[in-house]
């Protein structure tokens, strides 16, 4: 009795498969899988936070503030931006180091940072909230 060859074509469509289903679940893992919250190990109230709301969105500035406080950070003020109508939000540095706008700017989730210094003691950091705010993290 002769035996059947295994047919090569039938094994590299099962590896093709796997490969893209393993693609697939990486791609998904990687875009809705839940991100671990990431808390700073300085003292509570270290970081001093100005919310301005610029989406024209009422309540979303004290949305972030209290996230913030959560996170042990100060917040010093929540107030409406000079317009409402800011596309993007950001982590303002108020200060010559911009270690606590980074660490605030990762503790939202990565908006972007810019600095822009000045010599009020109010705040260390300013959030400028824009209409893009659904892509902040503002869930523990």
């Amino acid at each position: 009795m002769a035996r059947k060859r295994a047919d090569p074509s039938g094994l590299a469509l099962w590896v093709v498969g796997f490969s893209v289903v393993a693609l697939a679940g990486s791609f998904l893992w990687a875009h809705f899988a839940p991100t671990p919250r990431w808390r700073h190990p300085k003292p509570p109230g270290i970081i001093r936070v100005q919310v301005l709301n610029g989406s024209g969105e009422g309540g979303v500035g004290i949305r972030v503030a209290s996230f913030l406080r959560e996170g042990g950070y100060r917040v010093v003020e929540v107030r409406n931006a000079d317009q409402g109508d800011y596309f993007a939000t950001m982590v303002v540095a108020r200060r010559g180091d911009l270690s606590n706008a980074r660490e605030v700017a990762h503790y939202l989730g990565g908006p972007p940072l810019i600095k822009q210094a000045w010599d009020s003691d109010l705040a260390d950091v300013s959030v400028l909230v824009g209409r893009d705010r659904s892509r902040l993290h503002l869930e523990p």
